[in-house]
């Protein structure tokens, strides 16, 4: 049977022995500790799983031809050159311009008309709304390599545009038009209060006033987050640059696809070509990555 204390010098503790609530945050700083280096743990692991891709790329691209073997991928280069950089620059420089061109109109003019259509859909709704929506929502959905034969024949000939950059512009904007209505409309239900728009009306305002001067200006986290999309996914775009433009006038991701070969390999050139076309993206997310977060935050994309 456990003895029960009746005197002082028995709840006294032990030397060296804490009390019961010392020894609760003894365990609870434990595992804190514990939980936290967990985390860093994994958190490192990820890293390097993700940048070893980046990694080797890296070291391959400053390797000259007789250095890059599969044996010694994970190893610095004996003789560095840049003689890979070179000439992926020189085979880069114009369909970068281009593919600049074409991601920069196309993220605009889809972010405009997804503007317009989501504060549509979201505040000044018409009979038929929601299935007029859904169908947007259907072009989000479509096998793009299944409809690329039709495509191309539509719009060479009947509509008469040719390969290259305009054609690729049009396109973009087109297939972008439903990501960026879906984005804009999820914000403004959210971002947007009735209250204020019906105050718009009261004082007779119309549709165009009341966007122009109340929804516009709030709809800067929105923007961002379908620039950032918009600018990203036609700048990596590979498919309708097979199909809808040709070497001379393509974007940067056909002259990659050029670049690498067929028959006989540079992968020296191609891993910095691969560095170079990305360098674009990765500066925008540098820059823009907290407003592109916030805005993910603020309701865009819920």
């Amino acid at each position: 049977m456990t003895a029960i204390p009746t005197t002082a010098a028995d709840t006294t503790p032990l030397a060296g022995v804490p009390e019961a609530p010392e020894r609760d945050q003894q365990a609870s700083t434990s595992r804190a500790t514990t939980a936290r280096t967990v985390r860093y743990v994994l958190l490192i692991l990820f890293l390097i799983i993700i940048l070893v891709p980046a990694y080797v790329m890296f070291v391959t691209s400053f390797k000259p031809a007789a250095e890059i073997t599969t044996s010694r991928s994970w190893f610095l280069p004996q003789n560095w050159t840049l003689t890979g950089w070179s000439k992926a620059w020189d085979t880069l420089a114009a369909p970068m311009g281009r593919s600049l061109a074409i991601a920069t109109i196309a993220a605009a003019i889809s972010s405009m008309l997804g503007s317009l259509n989501g504060f549509v859909f979201a505040k000044w709704k018409f009979p038929g709304a929601n299935i007029v929506f859904t169908l947007f929502l259907f072009g989000m959905f479509l096998p793009y390599p299944a409809i690329m034969i039709p495509l191309q024949q539509m719009l060479f000939n009947d509509f008469g545009l040719s390969q290259g950059v305009t054609t690729l512009i049009i396109v973009h904007t087109i297939f972008g038009i439903p990501i960026c209505s879906l984005i804009f409309r999820n914000y403004y239900a959210t971002a947007v209060p009735n209250e204020i728009l019906e105050a718009a009306r009261v004082d007779g305002a119309g549709m165009w006033r009341t966007y122009t001067s109340i929804v516009l200006p709030v709809s800067i986290p929105g923007f961002v987050v379908t620039l950032i999309w918009q600018f990203t996914s036609a700048w990596n775009d590979f498919l309708f640059a097979l199909f809808l433009s040709s070497p001379n006038n393509g974007p940067a991701t056909y002259a990659l696809q050029q670049l690498s070969g067929a028959q006989n390999p540079d992968y020296g050139s191609s891993m910095a070509g691969a560095l170079i076309a990305s360098a674009p993206t990765l500066v925008i997310y540098i820059v823009l990555g907290r407003y592109f977060v916030s805005g993910l935050m603020s309701g865009s994309v819920k």
